[in-house]
């Protein structure tokens, strides 16, 4: 073995080991290695082996027993301790790049699949030159500091066949010499391949999450992975590794987006892994790259060449190279049959189904997109005919529906419960859509719900679970209610736990109790506690009280349940039984409940009990117990004690406490106390602080000593913006400008001096601002200027702008102007632009235009847009309240109501 302690072991999984029991014993503060030996029940020697890099890999027995003295996960410190075990028989992951074939690893093949002249070599197999980008050198900059043994990760966002995985690629060919290995989990799913073997990537290894949304999205898997990846990140002893992925723009906003609670907050790590890693690649080459290319082509290289004669106008060569146009073309002119299969595929995969489509399924659903007359013509052997037109190969060597093969699981033959299976596999052969179809068909199609033929198919042919559930969702999203609740009993029949689940939650509204209660007891025999939970809060409410903590008991997490049952208890005013049950849940630990336990001591009147237990709380690395007691005394007018519990919340290294106080203490017109209390706060590390304490000199007009804290703060662009609108309201206009140019995003700086300026009624000095912030290619300030458009009578160029801005993912502009123009009472001008707005993916405007129309007296025109936006799916929950009013039975698939039907 190397030498493990400077993080060279030959057996990561022995490091990894040793530095989770490492860590373990550092976090628990309060034992040594001596502590730790009379706690776990081990010998001084054992233990001391178990922690001390070179020593051999410490026994099952030993592991178990320190994983519960440190209190750490057994299965998880057992699984590394068996991969350790197996040291060196067991094969390194990946293989060295030099050994793998880019078309293997997802890159797009190239040019239209013909030999070149005196060679036995397709020239799809031959990669085109390659043309380096923007993205290409911050892709690079990563490379190097992982060669340098700096870990990194880059997540490259861009929409289909732009160049993602080729730039990857090409990026890691600079460690080809350096012995770097190359590791791309796919089997037997991407998910369970990453999930299972994270623990065993060691150094200088590429991880390839190519369509990282296999990885991250996963629902089971996905939040688990993301934490692996920013542990084997972030830990010096596992690097250094390079972990390179792609993502298409949605899934990107999916993952990043802030939720609307902490309770929903379903891609948390996720989110946290990708901040600062993403790397946008655009969807066009730009005048530097076309002359690059144009450069190469003249050098040789045919495929270029070629593809520069369809792509020089627009950009567009990544795309042409991978066949796109072609591919486009073979849609727009297919035969009707071959047209309905794949517009039934486009939306399989937009509603949710999986990538591998079952061919019976395909045949069946396309009859509804198939008018009388084309239907009429259909010949015995239409499907057949249809999917070999399908498979034919065009330019780039892609088909538009290709057959694939489901990998079957090759998992160790172990006990699994109904929801742990993915179910069996497709019967007959299955299909996937090419990327470029996919992604076409996601947006010219997002505002159609598909016909009968399809959510009929899917119900008869589709088996694996997921796939009914998120058919289901979309269905109900639509208001296709009837579709969705049969869709939903499927995919509970085939193992689907939120299935089960959502359909408890429909017994228990129309009084199934014990209908309901079955269910949801069956959610939880496959690990969901989330319907029980629920019934049990429903039993509350209706006075059940035994009933209530008898399914709270029941739940795998009681602790859980019983704290949520708490809840319910102080809401309605009984504060005893809801200390009764959170004593009951905090006797095991649970920080919530202890929290919740705190607040009530508190508001008890003991103070001693409330800080006591906001301690606990703070030991187990969290002080927001602490900084809420703080902020109670506050209000009380105890300033000492709120100011004794934010310090204390500060030493356990939570500095938001004492900036929350100085905040108030601002607020309250003592700028003095509050700066004292901001510089503790910053002193503890806190950036924020020095933000306010820059705000607070440029107050008392000292603007250098302004400028110098904004510097120093965490989020120096925020700062500097802030100030920029102190010295704009004070009349310092040159200030603010020379200000604003020194951010580090001086258009996001131009743009906020500008909506300053708007405000204060001056459109002349805010146009000419957003102009500047526009002409570098900010959208927010194009939705500025159309709004300023609008508003000086210039609707084509107001138009003009939105589409821009749309363009870019910002539809608020045609939102916009489509309410001021249906307020104008320019119904048909407020409709196109609804609809824009809607075809860019805001069903907004639909809804809003809906309600403007209700206003007016037209419930005629008022339908039909409801009718539209809940074609396109995905609806607030108000508006689902408004549907449920129109049309209480759901709609068909055509858009007609329903008729009255029973679950």
């Amino acid at each position: 073995m190397q030498d493990e302690q400077n993080g060279h072991s030959d057996n990561p999984a022995l490091t990894q080991l040793r530095v989770k029991l490492c860590d373990g014993l550092a976090r628990s503060q309060t034992m040594d290695r001596k502590d730790l030996a009379t706690r776990s029940g081990l010998g001084r020697t054992t233990v001391w082996a178990a922690l001390q890099a070179g020593e051999p890999v410490p026994s099952a027995k030993t592991v178990v027993a320190l994983a519960r003295a440190l209190k750490l996960p057994v299965a998880e410190l057992l699984a590394l301790q068996r991969d350790a075990a197996e040291g060196g028989q067991r094969l390194a992951l990946g293989r060295p790049i030099a050994e793998w074939d880019p078309h293997a690893l997802e890159v797009h093949p190239a040019g239209p699949g013909t030999l070149i002249p005196g060679s036995r070599t397709s020239e799809a197999d031959v990669l085109p030159g390659y043309v380096e980008r923007a993205h290409d050198l911050v892709l690079a900059e990563a490379v190097r500091d992982a060669a340098a043994s700096r870990s990194r990760m880059l997540v490259l966002v861009g929409t289909s066949s732009t160049g993602k995985t080729r730039a990857c690629w090409e990026a890691v060919q600079l460690l080809t010499d350096d012995g770097w290995r190359l590791w791309h989990p796919f089997d037997p799913t991407r998910a369970d391949a990453a999930l299972d073997d994270l623990h065993r990537v060691g150094p200088r290894t590429v991880v390839w999450l190519n369509e990282a949304q296999h990885y991250l999205g996963d629902r089971k898997a996905g939040e688990r992975i993301a934490a692996a990846l920013q542990t084997l990140l972030t830990v010096p002893e596992r690097g250094p590794v390079l972990v390179l992925g792609t993502l298409w723009p949605k899934h990107a906003d999916r993952f990043t987006a802030l939720p609307l609670s902490r309770k929903g907050d379903r891609y948390s790590r996720v989110r946290e892994l990708l901040t600062g890693r993403t790397l946008t690649v655009p969807d066009t080459f730009d005048a530097q790259a076309l002359a690059t290319a144009a450069a190469k082509a003249q050098a040789g290289d045919r495929l270029l060449a070629d593809a520069l004669t369809r792509a020089a106008t627009h950009g567009r060569v990544a795309q042409d190279l991978a066949g796109a146009p072609e591919l486009l073309k073979r849609y727009e002119r297919a035969t009707p049959a071959a047209r309905a299969l794949l517009e039934a595929a486009m939306d399989a995969r937009r509603l949710g189904v999986g990538l591998h489509l079952p061919q019976a399924f395909l045949t069946d659903a396309a009859s509804d997109y198939l008018n009388d007359i084309d239907y009429d013509r259909l010949t015995d052997d239409w499907a057949e005919q249809a999917f070999a037109d399908l498979a034919q190969l065009v330019h780039g060597k892609q088909a538009p529906l290709r057959r694939t093969t489901s990998r079957p699981p090759r998992r160790t033959p172990t006990p699994a419960t109904t929801a742990d299976a993915p179910g069996p596999l497709p019967a007959g052969p299955v299909l996937r859509l090419a990327d470029y179809l996919e992604q076409h068909g996601r947006t010219a199609r997002n505002a159609l719900c598909p016909p009968a033929s399809f959510w009929h198919a899917a119900h008869t042919h589709l088996t694996h679970h997921d796939d009914l559930a998120n058919l289901a969702q979309a269905a109900e999203g639509r208001h296709r209610l009837q579709w969705a609740y049969h869709l939903r009993q499927r995919a509970a029949d085939h193992g689907s736990i939120d299935a089960l689940y959502r359909l408890a939650l429909l017994r228990e509204t129309t009084g199934d109790q014990a209908g309901a209660e079955a269910l949801a007891l069956q959610a939880a025999d496959h690990g969901s506690t989330s319907a029980l939970n629920l019934l049990a809060e429903r039993r509350e409410e209706a006075g059940d009280r035994a009933g209530a903590e008898a399914l709270a008991l029941q739940a795998a997490d009681q602790d859980e349940a019983l704290y949520r049952l708490a809840e319910t208890r102080e809401r309605v005013g009984d504060p005893a039984g809801a200390e009764a049950l959170i004593r009951q849940a905090a006797d095991h630990g649970n920080m919530e409940a202890l929290y919740r336990l705190a607040m009530l001591r508190e508001k008890a009147g003991d103070r001693a009990g409330a800080e006591a237990l906001a301690l606990q709380v703070a030991d187990h690395g969290s002080i927001y117990a602490l900084r809420d007691l703080a902020m109670l005394r506050e209000r009380a007018g105890d300033r000492a004690g709120a100011e004794a519990l934010a310090l204390l919340a500060a030493d356990h290294g939570g500095f938001e406490a004492p900036f929350l106080l100085a905040e108030m203490w601002e607020m309250a017109g003592d700028p003095t106390s509050a700066e004292a209390l901001y510089r503790q706060a910053a002193d503890h590390g806190n950036g924020y602080a020095l933000a306010r304490l820059a705000m607070l000199r440029e107050k008392a007009g000292d603007q250098a000593g302004a400028e110098a804290l904004a510097l120093q703060a965490a989020d120096r662009g925020e700062v500097l913006y802030r100030l920029v609108g102190m010295r704009e309201e004070a009349g310092d206009r040159a200030g603010a400008e020379a200000l604003a140019l020194q951010a580090a995003d001086q258009d996001e700086a131009l743009y906020r001096l500008a909506l300053l300026r708007e405000l204060a009624g001056d459109r002349a000095g805010a146009e000419a601002l957003y102009r500047q912030a526009a002409d570098h290619g900010m959208t927010a300030a194009l939705i500025g200027l159309a709004m300023l458009r609008e508003k000086a009578g210039d609707r084509a160029g107001a138009e003009a702008l939105a589409l821009q801005a749309a363009d870019h993912g910002k539809t608020a502009a045609l939102v916009r102007l489509a309410r001021l123009r249906e307020r104008a009472g320019d119904r048909a001008g407020a409709e196109a632009l609804a609809l824009q707005a809607a075809k860019h993916g805001n069903t907004d405007a639909l809804v809003r235009l809906a309600g403007l129309r209700e206003l007016a007296g037209d419930q005629a025109g008022a339908e039909a847009f409801y009718r539209q936006a809940a074609d396109h799916g995905n609806i607030w929950i108000i508006t689902q309240k408004t549907f449920e009013g129109l049309w209480p039975y759901g709609l068909d698939p055509d858009g007609t109501p329903t008729s009255a039907w029973q679950p």
